[in-house]
């Protein structure tokens, strides 16, 4: 039998999931919402700026420039890159003290996804707060570390419930 020659149905290989998860869990592409693109596309940016200290106008630039990047909510991108960028060190002040290391010792990836996580609950309102730990999570899982989103979740959990006290408290009660 040639290649090009059908295959007996019983070697087929098996079907693919339709629930938009691939086969390690994160979300296809094809299901993820303009918000999340642009999620992933400012951790793609802060990553930048954080490891090649990169200026904001050439990460922008670059950015936008990138595949895929037109499916993405370029405002809510815009917030993200600059909001995380100019207020790095007060998000920075936010999330040390829920932290069990130097700042320093946290990999840039997670580093990027917390300050979008910490951006998000201090300055996007209109976002759920489960919406902000769910989709920072699946961003560590995505592009983090083995257990990197287990770290990002205990310390965006814990941020909160400071930052969003009210909203935390109203969904568990």
């Amino acid at each position: 039998m040639t290649d090009l020659q059908a295959k007996p149905s019983g070697s087929r290989p098996p079907r693919q999931s339709r629930t938009g998860l691939t086969g390690t869990g994160a979300r296809k592409a094809g299901s993820k919402s303009s918000r999340s693109r642009a999620r992933e596309f400012a951790l793609q940016a802060l990553y930048q700026k954080l490891v090649g200290k990169n200026a904001v106008a050439d990460i922008d630039v670059f950015t936008r420039d990138l595949a895929g990047f037109s499916k993405s909510d370029s405002v809510h991108f815009d917030a993200l890159l600059h909001g995380c960028t100019d207020q790095a060190m007060a998000l920075d002040a936010l999330i040390v003290p829920l932290l069990d290391r130097r700042l320093e010792e946290i990999s840039p990836v997670e580093h990027g996804v917390m300050w979008i996580g910490a951006y998000e609950l201090k300055y996007c309102l209109d976002v759920p707060w489960r919406v902000v730990l769910n989709e920072c999570i699946e961003l560590a899982k995505e592009f983090g570390g083995t257990d990197g989103h287990k770290y990002v979740n205990a310390v965006l959990n814990g941020l909160a419930q400071s930052l969003r006290a009210a909203e935390v408290e109203a969904d568990r009660g």
